[in-house]
């Protein structure tokens, strides 16, 4: 990769690495999206760096914090991620390109109605959901990350709709990311996917993620939780419009 686009690339990581550590989202969402509409580099092999830096932001986001997450929900959800992931790669080569375009337009539909909704009535719900609620939510965002690519909505929407803390929505998600980290990151090893540049790329971008992280930990914005919200919620209608505005050119072509 050339330094042209090496550069805004680590800067891109290190904005969504900041946002990734105070919301507990959007570092794969952010980076992808921007990276990909200025041809900084392929989707595919953005998706393996990722993977990696993902760790980095993980663990240096992680240590000193595992008391502010609620296991039993971060369980129930990657319970739920881990199979549906491959079920949706399957869905997606079973499916013709019309009929996963029409489906994708149908999700995205539903990802922008959930943030509109939700970003109206940013307040938490008075009681925390069952674990059946969060398994389901994992199923959902490993379906649309195995056929799509793009894993939470559904977690973020579930998380930020709890009667929980900040800390305990950020962490809770920066874990379960993790999880699907390091698994796509293990078949990307089985594959050999892993080459000498991509870990070229991971050995200047893991510095900026994690320097990026500490900031974050160390100076958080000073946002309300009723603002947080509204900003994750915001997040969702972004990548519920993507998703419509793809799904339409596809159908158009």
């Amino acid at each position: 990769m050339i330094v042209q686009k090496l550069l805004p690339l680590l800067a891109l990581m290190g904005v969504a690495s900041y946002f990734q550590t105070i919301t507990g989202f959007g570092l794969n969402m952010i980076v992808i999206g921007a990276a990909s509409g200025l041809q900084l580099a392929p989707v595919t092999s953005l998706a393996a760096l990722l993977s990696l830096v993902t760790l980095a932001n993980s663990a240096t986001a992680l240590p000193g914090k595992f008391h502010h997450i609620d296991w039993r929900a971060v369980a129930a959800a990657t319970l739920g991620v881990l199979p549906s992931v491959v079920a949706g790669v399957l869905v997606l080569n079973l499916l013709g390109h019309a009929a996963s375009s029409v489906l994708q337009l149908l999700l995205g539909a539903v990802v922008l109605y959930g943030g509109l909704s939700a970003a109206l009535r940013p307040a938490p719900l008075a009681r925390r959901s069952g674990d059946r609620s969060f398994f389901i939510s994992g199923l959902f965002g490993g379906l649309l990350s195995g056929m799509f690519g793009v894993s939470g909505p559904p977690l973020i929407f579930q998380f930020y709709r709890q009667p929980l803390s900040l800390m305990q929505i950020r962490y809770a998600l920066i874990l379960i990311f993790t999880v699907s980290s390091i698994t796509r990151t293990l078949f990307c090893a089985y594959q050999g996917q892993l080459d000498a540049d991509l870990w070229m790329q991971a050995a200047f971008a893991v510095p900026v993620v994690a320097l990026m992280t500490m900031v974050a930990r160390q100076y958080p914005p000073p946002l309300s939780g009723a603002t947080t919200r509204r900003i994750a919620y915001a997040i969702l209608v972004v990548i519920g419009a993507s998703l419509i505005l793809q799904a339409l050119q596809q159908l158009l072509r």
